[in-house]
């Protein structure tokens, strides 16, 4: 999981960002980035691609993460942005944000990216699966996952005819029948679910 951190230290790149998002393939709420800077050196024994993980053990990295990380950052791109711009440009705008408040704390000097490219000047690296690959995109992928479970447990509050606490806003059985049943929340996006349900466009 450090190769990719290990030669880029190697040629004196100190401050390596990993970037990753979470959400793209939901039909409800925000698409949510991460990305993190660790310290030179640092091996977190255990972290993966946040999919592999437990939620318990999502939760406890998260706070290691959080405790050792160098700059820390998080982006957020809404559903009806989600549909004016498409979740491809949704998620690197995500992205984008979430290296802009890892720049207020300082400026990395590479980054890997999970499978994206970054709209940024600094040198970038996408590696295909690179959660599983480089600790820093799985830490990204950890901070991520845990920071949208917990903004889906509030939007299960706001909205619980849909179980999103449960599946995460995700095309399961269940959240396809309560979107026939109740209709289209203000959180679900709209492009996604007329490709759901194509015969059903009056619910959207």
């Amino acid at each position: 999981m450090l190769e990719y951190e290990q030669d880029l230290w190697a040629r004196g790149h100190k401050w390596v960002a990993g970037i990753d998002e979470v959400g793209r393939g939901c039909l409800f709420g925000d698409v949510v980035a991460a990305a993190v800077v660790l310290p030179e050196g640092l091996e977190l024994d255990g972290v993966n691609d946040s999919k592999k993980l437990s939620a318990k053990k999502r939760e406890a990295f998260y706070d290691i993460i959080m405790d050792q990380a160098l700059a820390v950052g998080i982006g957020k791109v809404d559903a009806p942005t989600i549909d004016t711009i498409n979740i491809k440009q949704a998620a690197r705008l995500a992205m984008r944000q979430a290296l802009e408040q890892v720049t207020a704390t300082l400026t990395p000097e590479y980054l890997l990216v999970d499978a994206e490219k970054v709209d940024s000047s600094i040198p970038q690296l996408a590696i295909i699966h690179g959660d599983a690959l480089s600790q820093s995109i799985a830490a990204a992928s950890i901070i991520a996952k845990v920071t949208r479970d917990k903004m889906c447990l509030f939007w299960d509050s706001e909205f619980p005819e849909y179980g999103i606490g449960v599946h995460k806003g995700y095309a399961t059985k269940i959240h396809r029948e309560a979107i026939l049943q109740y209709g289209a929340s203000p959180l679900h996006r709209r492009s996604f679910l007329g490709k759901l349900f194509q015969v059903q466009q009056e619910l959207f």
